[in-house]
C-alpha cells in the first residue's frame, strides 16, 4: 500500500514522443525516397511533429516541477525526457539540412540509413512503452546495438564510395551528400539512440 501515489503520467508522455518520433522517421524515409520537388509537404510535417514533440517534453518537465512523488528519479525522468527529445530534433534537422542543400536524388547510403533509423526509434518506442510496465528493456538495448553498429558500417560505407566517385559526380553534390550522410548518421548517433546500448 502506498501513502502517497506516483504520478505514472509521465510513461504516457515518454510514449507519445517516442511515437512522434517514430513518426518522424518514417517521414525522413518519405522525404529521401520522394523527388525533390515533392519534399516541401513531408519537411513541413515533420516540422510540425517536432514542434508537437516540443510541448510534449514541456509537459514532462512542468509536470516535474509540479510532482512530489515521480515513478523514477528526477533526474532520469529529465534526461529521458530530453534524450527523446534530441531524436527528435536530430529527425528535423537532417530534414531542414536536405532542403538548405537542395539535394537531388538521395544517395543510396542516405536511404539506407533513414531505415536504419526507422528500426532504431521503433526500438526505443518498444523500450519507452516498456518502462511503465516494469518491463525488461535490456533485449531492446541489445537490438538497438545491433541497429546502430549495422547504421555506422552503412555510413562508413557510403562516406568511403562518396569519397572513391568524387570525379565522377558534380562537385557540387559531393559536399551536399556527405552532408546529408553525416545528419542521418548525427540521428543515430543522438544520446538517446546511442545510450539506449548496454
Amino acid at each position: 500500500m502506498r501513502l502517497l501515489p506516483r504520478n505514472e503520467a509521465f510513461f504516457d508522455l515518454f510514449t507519445e514522443v517516442a511515437n512522434r518520433n517514430k513518426e518522424a522517421a518514417q517521414y525522413l524515409h518519405d522525404l529521401f525516397e520522394a523527388s525533390p520537388d515533392r519534399r516541401t509537404p513531408i519537411v513541413e510535417a515533420l516540422k510540425r511533429l517536432e514542434h508537437e514533440a516540443d510541448q510534449v517534453t514541456h509537459e514532462v518537465v512542468n509536470r516535474l516541477d509540479r510532482t512530489f512523488i515521480t515513478p523514477l528519479d528526477r533526474e532520469d525522468i529529465h534526461q529521458l525526457a530530453s534524450d527523446l527529445d534530441d531524436v527528435m530534433d536530430a529527425m528535423d534537422g537532417t530534414a531542414r539540412r536536405s532542403q538548405i542543400f537542395r539535394l537531388g536524388a538521395a544517395p543510396d547510403g542516405v536511404k539506407q540509413l533513414t531505415e536504419v533509423i526507422q528500426r532504431m526509434v521503433a526500438t526505443l518506442a518498444e523500450a519507452v512503452g516498456g518502462l511503465k510496465k516494469g518491463d525488461d528493456v535490456m533485449r531492446f538495448c541489445v537490438d538497438a546495438k545491433r541497429l546502430e553498429e549495422e547504421g555506422d558500417a552503412i555510413y562508413h560505407e557510403a562516406l568511403g564510395f562518396l569519397f572513391a566517385t568524387e570525379r565522377d559526380h558534380d562537385d557540387r553534390d559531393h559536399p551536399r551528400h556527405g552532408g546529408v550522410h553525416q545528419a542521418c548518421f548525427s540521428v543515430m548517433d543522438s544520446r538517446m539512440l546511442a545510450t539506449s546500448s548496454p
